[in-house]
């Protein structure tokens, strides 16, 4: 039934949607159809469709047995897994066990009944084709891009996804995850099995030879697997390890020449495909279409060779999709490739050569058209932007087919050959553009630089006509002639295109004298003669003149609809009654045949009109869009429809003679074979092109049925109507091959241009499903919204005001007819007939023909039937069209109907009556929630209190405001309370600027700033100090700043802490201490000790120098930068500013406390001690110098106290304070004794330091063990040691330190607290018990538990009566001892006693000391750590 055809563009973006039998079959998924084609080396045919999924194609594969090598499988986008038989072209069965879009297929070459398949969401699916089973499995929670099973086990299934992931899975253990194989980092594109099992081929390196040695052959050897990626990558992997064993990169290949636009970016599709047999040969798709074959052991660089080498243009020109490959029975190993350039090829896998190249195509075919003078050149407009131009008669290659896309960017719907210029080609698109091209030549075409404001219809050779005219001057005797959607038919000069073309309009009205509007044009066909031109119209007239002025000759009025199609008879043998023969088509389905012989050789005088046909041809049910007079035959015809099928007439007989079926879809253009009188060629809506032959028909008359016009029954009637059935048909007449889907008439799917500009954002599978809205269709220039939509959605007819007296109007003819004669005698005569009253009973209807007291009886009879119905909308408006403006309010106040319109003519019925609308309009804007818009109708009534309130009892605050502000006198109390109303509900959200700013406008700047600064960051605190300051509020301004500062100076910023304070001059004391406390970190970090966070910012000033202490520095600071100095008066003076300071209150130490807070708070306290100094108040100095060293000190920092006391007094003397302003201090008081002790203290560590430095390890570990003072009290940083030893006298008087009295303040608290933990533990022990607890199961070992009780000498064990009693004596001891002692402590004695013994080993002690040390030691020296230290010593 056919001969040659090109098919449909296989979709894009699938990693399988083509694969070959066994028995050289091809398949190809394009749109929702899969495409059979027979193949061999040297040509390919297709065979048939297999047609039944209603969405794209997304997978195909042959079963790879070949017992049934004929069985097949596809899957879709629409969920469904189809099995078809090839051979009879069927479908087996359908499967929809996917609830998702499915994205790949394969079925098993390790079991021929075993499919497999994954949808996007991750889930895969086996089907059993011999018992229907299927099996869900849900490995990874990833989208699927690819799937392949395994040749060597039909339980291994390899699995690529979106993100890169590889995914080894166990069907036959439920999908368990056997292998993950990570490395790729981008879409898996496609996967291969080795054909060969075990992993011996490929591996080189030592090691991975190793990890093989002991494993079985077979299926424990594992198996390689290719894949390829976006990533632009192909790896090898080893599934038996799950790595990676080799990687390749794909090679930048030059481009070749190709018909491709170059400034178009397309994305990589890397497609791999291993070769049955070739264990060692790899072939992959690479940047540009070309295919690489990879010799995997081959060593060096290149291991690839490149397909096509042999000639210039063999390779694909865009990216490759997918590959397959099929040993012929003659032994020719053959690869199948397709690609985006829309070329299937075949190729030799032994010579590397492509061996056939079969075009196809990518969207509607709306015309094709033989060339007159290059005979078998067939032309093709293509919906995806491009012309072919196919030379039929090659003897080379069947399918020499040239494309053509530069300078088109739109489909293509018309085309016109040159009747004698061989190769120029007239073409014009669907965004208006026409042009001509040199199909011989490789340049551009030439376009017109008029453009048609709709699509163009029609184009047309013909001889000039005014302006142009036929010159003598080497002008040529042919103009082209374009027909386009909004009715006009423009003339062009195709040797002057940059010139303006004209419209014959003009020329048509001047010579007819035509006054009225025209007719949009639809159609123009010339007679071949040049004679006649005959032009068809959007309301189904045809109107024929003669050139070349365009002189009307008649007018044919037989069709009642839009011309499609009009086609003059050759005069090339043939006989001269058949000249003058015109075919017409139009959307009605008749064809029409018009003898126009008498007009033409005898010009009436006047057109004359003809309504009857020559010939009328019938049995298309649907739509003309193309037809053909056979160049071979006398009046024979060919026509192409709506209906989906090709009919050949006879047309002197009204005969039907052949019937073509072929196509799926509707017909959009057909044309007879130029050198074969049995041969026509048709394309449409399938995207296909299709050869066949009259004689070869099954059929002789179209199908009855509209199986091709689902879109025209929808447009008839909104209900569903049952399709009919043809009688007799065979095959053919199946809804699954030669009709469409229901729901493809809503899918409007975008055709692809090749140069597209959105490449990258193209859908995975690009040849969409085109929908009739979407395909080339004729429509009157009047219809342009139907055109743009489908009818489908047209909107509902309103509701008709007066149902009664329109449904009256609907009756029998007969009755309509009386009413004429009823209403005569009603308007002419004094007595009206009995029982008519216009406007009521049967004749309401007659109401709105009489007077207007019957028009109201109407109104009364229309109203009732509204109100029955509940439309009470329409009964508002009657009223008001009456004139009953007061009823129709009351109407729709009571119905809550009031509406804009309504209220707009409300003043009409009086000031009150308007009001109370108003208000009622208001209220029912309250119930639809639409409170701005009830404002502002309140407004319209002068009642703005009422709009506020409204607006503020629904929180619209803003709106509120703003309406206050802008009609309400600026001192309305009530703009305060909407702003401290608005600004309460902000500060409850969390919006505490928008807060401010309406405590601000509310004149609350107190609140303000107290909103700002409740974020309690740094720029809030500052933000609300400038605020409160600004504001003259200067105690809270002061706080803020001061909150702000100490925040800064916590994160080591001290100067934008310094400019927070210095805006506010009370602040000066506090600067004063962030100096201290800025000059003390700045010293501390310049030492080891102390390593705090990278400071922000700092102050050139803040360094000590090196004949310095630091307290003589901070003062020479403070009287360079800050001018206080011992004379400052005022504010200025030292009294002030330690006034100031001392309400700042340090808080108890805590362990929790960061370093740079305790510094912080220690420098407070030597602030305070300076500003004594200046004062010179020797008591509260000393007092402040104590606090600032105990807060280091019980902070645990021991390196940093230790260097602290140092920068305070670094020749070890606390009445030394400052020898550069003579300041000595009296040591007399409890505080100087125990901040000299403290001194002492760490001046008696950095001696036996000194001293173990330069004995250098002179003594034993163990003896170092046993001289050592108890673990973790004698700690210091490296950094404080020092290294060098010049003398080994003690540099201090170490006396201070032996204090008998605070020695024996120390043991007693520590006997209180050790009292303590043997109570605590008893209680614990006890509560144990009392719970059960301690049995022998879950007995705690006695390591872990302090001592319950002790064994007195006597052998008894203390009680707890008797520990509290003791702890009772301890007690009373503590409170005997002086405050001073407790207020003020010393480092512990029995330490420092141990430390002192251990100096005097190498330094020069008295023995005086050593004596007391001892004796110390004796007397209070309890604890079993000092009794274990001091053994040495006491012994």
């Amino acid at each position: 039934m056919r001969e040659r055809s090109l098919p449909a563009s296989p979709n894009w973006y699938s990693s399988r949607c083509s694969d070959v039998s066994s028995g050289g079959l091809l398949g190809v998924g394009a749109k929702n159809v899969i495409y059979l084609i027979e193949f061999s080396a040297a040509s390919c045919r297709v065979t048939g469709e297999l047609a039944g999924h209603r969405d794209l194609v997304s997978g195909f594969s042959f079963c790879p047995d070949p017992e049934q090598s004929d069985v097949c499988v596809s899957a879709s986008t629409d969920g469904s897994v189809c099995f078809w038989d090839s051979t009879k072209k069927t479908l087996i069965k359908k499967n929809a066990a996917h609830k998702n879009p499915v994205s790949a297929v394969h079925w098993s070459p390790a079991d021929k009944n075993l499919v497999v398949s994954g949808d996007e969401k991750g889930v895969v699916v086996c089907h059993w084709f011999h018992t229907g089973d299927t099996a869900s499995f849900f490995p990874e929670p990833r989208t699927i891009f690819c799937l392949t099973c395994s040749p060597h086990s039909w339980k291994s299934v390899a699995v690529g996804y979106k993100d890169g992931m590889i995914v080894l899975i166990d069907i036959s253990k439920k999908g368990e995850v056997m292998q993950r194989l990570r490395g790729h980092d981008n879409e898996i594109h496609s996967l291969a099995w080795s054909p060969v099992i075990g992993e011996d081929a490929l591996y080189t390196r030592a090691e991975d030879q190793e990890a093989t040695n002991g494993v079985s052959a077979g299926e424990e050897s594992g198996c390689y697997l290719a894949s390829g990626s976006k990533d632009q990558t192909v790896r090898i992997w080893s599934t038996a390890k799950g790595k990676g064993v080799m990687t390749l990169k794909l090679p930048f290949l030059k481009r070749r020449g190709s018909a491709v636009d170059p400034g178009v970016k397309e994305r990589i599709w890397l497609n791999v495909h291993w070769p049955k047999g070739r264990a060692t040969q790899l072939v992959t798709s690479c940047f540009s279409g070309e295919l690489v074959m990879w010799d995997l052991a081959k060593s060096g660089k290149q291991k690839w060779n490149l397909f096509g080498t042999s000639s210039e243009g063999q390779n694909h020109s865009r990216i490759v999709f997918n590959m397959s490959s099929v040993q012929l029975q003659d032994g020719q190993e053959l690869l199948i490739s397709t690609s985006m350039d829309r070329e299937i090829k075949c190729w030799d896998l032994n010579s590397l050569s492509c061996c056939w190249t079969l075009p196809t195509l990518g969207g509607h075919v709306y015309t094709l058209t033989f060339s007159p003078v290059a005979v078998g050149c067939l032309a093709l407009g293509v919906g995806d932007n491009m012309i072919r131009v196919w030379n039929t008669l090659s003897t080379q290659n069947q399918y020499d087919v040239k494309s053509f896309w530069q300078s088109i960017k739109s489909k293509v719907t018309a085309l016109s050959w040159h009747p004698k210029k061989e190769g120029s080609l007239a073409f014009g698109t669907d965004d208006g553009k026409v042009g001509i091209y040199d199909v011989f030549s490789s340049k551009p075409p030439h376009i017109s630089s008029s453009y048609h404001k709709k699509t163009v219809y029609t184009l047309a050779w013909g001889p000039p006509v005014p302006p142009l005219s036929f010159g003598a001057e080497g002008k040529q005797s042919y103009s082209l002639y374009s027909c386009a959607g909004e009715g006009v038919v423009l003339q062009h000069d195709p040797s002057r295109l940059s010139g303006e073309a004209t419209d014959i309009d003009k020329l048509i009205r001047d010579t007819n004298n035509i006054q009225h509007k025209l007719s949009p044009h639809t159609d123009i066909s010339w007679k071949p003669d040049g004679k006649v031109v005959a032009i068809g119209n959007e309301d189904g007239s045809i109107d024929v003149y003669q050139a070349p002025s365009l002189t009307l000759l008649c007018s044919i009025q037989q069709h009642h609809k839009i011309i499609n199609a009009l086609r003059w008879h050759h005069e090339h043998s043939s006989p001269p009654e058949y000249h003058c023969l015109l075919a017409s088509g139009s959307s009605n389905a008749v064809v029409y045949v018009h003898n126009l012989h008498s007009v033409i050789e005898n010009p009436p005088e006047s057109p004359v009109m003809l309504t009857e046909p020559y010939r009328r041809l019938s049995g298309h049910t649907a739509k003309i869009t193309s037809m053909a007079w056979s160049p071979h035959h006398s009046g024979r015809l060919v026509t192409a429809s709506y209906d989906g099928t090709a009919q050949v007439w006879d047309v002197l007989e009204e005969a039907a003679v052949s019937n073509y079926r072929g196509h799926t879809g509707y017909l959009l253009c057909a044309d007879w074979s130029p050198v074969d009188p049995d041969v026509i060629w048709t394309g449409g809506k399938d995207f296909t092109v299709q050869e066949w032959k009259v004689s070869e028909q099954e059929f002789t008359k179209p199908p009855k049925g509209k199986k091709m016009v689902r879109l025209q029954d929808r447009r008839a009637s909104s209900k569903p109507k049952k399709s009919n059935t043809a009688p007799g048909g065979g095959g053919w007449m199946e809804p699954s091959v030669n009709g469409e889907a229901a729901t493809e008439v809503n899918r409007v799917v975008t055709e692809q241009g090749l140069p597209a500009e959105d490449e990258e954002e193209e859908v995975r599978s690009t040849n969409g499903l085109e929908s009739p809205a979407a395909a080339f269709e004729r429509k009157p220039p009047s219809a342009a919204k139907s055109k743009d939509k489908p009818d489908v959605l047209k909107k509902k007819k309103p509701r008709s005001m007066l149902p009664l007296s329109t449904s009256m109007d609907h009756r029998p003819k007969e009755e309509l007819l009386q009413d004429c004669v009823t209403l005569a005698s009603v308007r002419n005569s004094a007595a009206p007939p009995a029982g008519c009253v216009p406007g009521q009973g049967e004749y309401i209807h007659l109401g709105l023909f009489h007077d207007r007291e019957a028009l109201y009886r109407m109104f009364e009879a229309e109203e009732e039937s509204h109100v029955e119905a509940g439309h009470y909308d329409s009964v508002v408006y009657l009223r008001l069209w009456s004139g009953d403006l007061q009823g129709a309010l009351q109407l729709a106040t009571e119905r809550g109907e009031l509406n804009d319109h309504l209220l707009s003519i409300a003043p009409m019925a009086g000031f009150e009556a308007w009001s109370r609308t108003v208000e009622a309009f208001v209220k029912q804007l309250c119930l639809q929630e639409q409170f701005l818009k009830a404002a502002s109708h309140l407004l319209s009534i002068n009642k703005v209190y009422e709009a506020v309130d409204l607006l503020r009892s629904n929180k619209l605050y803003r709106e509120a405001i703003a309406l206050v502000k802008a009609r309400l006198p600026a001192d309305e109390p009530l703009l305060k309370e909407l702003y401290t109303c608005w600004a309460a509900v902000l500060e409850k959200d969390g919006h505490l600027s928008a807060a401010a700013k309406c405590y601000l406008a509310a004149g609350c700047s107190f609140d303000a700033a107290k909103v700002i600064g409740r974020k309690n960051d740094v720029p809030s605190l500052r933000t609300a100090a400038d605020l409160a300051r600004i504001s003259g509020e200067d105690d809270l301004a002061q706080m803020l700043a001061l909150r702000c500062a100490k925040d800064l100076a916590a994160a080591q910023d001290w100067v934008a802490a310094q400019e927070v304070l210095s805006s506010q001059s009370p602040l000066l004391a506090h600067r004063l201490h962030l100096c201290v406390a800025e000059l003390l970190a700045a010293t501390l970090a310049d030492s080891d000790v102390f390593s705090p966070a990278s400071s922000v910012s700092g102050h050139p000033w803040a360094t000590l120098r090196s004949s310095d202490t630091i307290q003589d520095r901070a003062r020479d600071i403070w009287e360079e930068e800050f001018h206080v100095c011992l004379n400052s008066a005022g504010d200025r003076s030292a009294k002030a500013l330690l006034q100031k300071l001392k309400p700042v209150e340090t808080p108890a130490w805590s362990s929790s406390i960061p370093l740079r807070q305790v510094l912080l708070y220690s420098s407070v306290h030597l602030t305070r001690s300076l500003l004594s100094w200046l004062l010179d108040d020797d008591e509260q100095l000393i007092t402040e110098l104590w606090h600032a060293a105990a807060w280091l000190r019980d902070a645990g920092h021991f390196g940093i106290t230790a260097l602290f006391c140092r920068l305070l007094f670094p020749e070890g003397d606390v009445g030394v304070f400052s020898r550069k302003h003579s300041k000595t201090l009296q040591r007399s008081e409890a505080e100087a004794s125990s901040l000299q002790a403290l001194v002492c203290y760490h001046r008696l560590y950095e001696c036996w330091w000194r001293d173990s430095a330069v004995q250098n390890g002179s003594c034993s570990e163990d003896e170092l063990a046993d001289r050592a003072p108890p673990a973790g009290t004698l700690e210091l940083e490296e950094s404080v040691r020092p290294t060098s030893s010049r003398s080994k006298e003690v540099d201090f008087e170490p006396s201070v330190l032996l204090s008998e009295p605070h020695a024996a303040c120390q043991a007693a608290q520590r006997s209180v607290r050790e009292i303590q933990e043997r109570l605590a533990a008893m209680v614990l022990q006890h509560s144990q018990v009392q719970e059960g607890q301690l049995d022998s199961g879950d007995k705690q070992d006695s390591s872990l538990l302090p001592a319950p009780a002790v064994e007195q000498g006597s052998g008894e064990q203390e009680t707890f009566l008797s520990l509290s009693s003791k702890m009772s004596t301890f007690q009373e001891e503590l409170a005997n001892i002086p405050n001073t002692i407790k207020m003020f402590p010393r480092p512990d004695v029995t330490e420092c006693c141990l430390v002192l013994l251990h100096l005097s080993k190498s330094s020069s002690v008295s023995d005086v000391l050593r004596r007391q040390a001892k004796d110390l030691l004796r007397k209070y020296g309890t604890s079993p750590s000092v009794l274990k230290a001091s053994r040495g010593f006491l012994t």
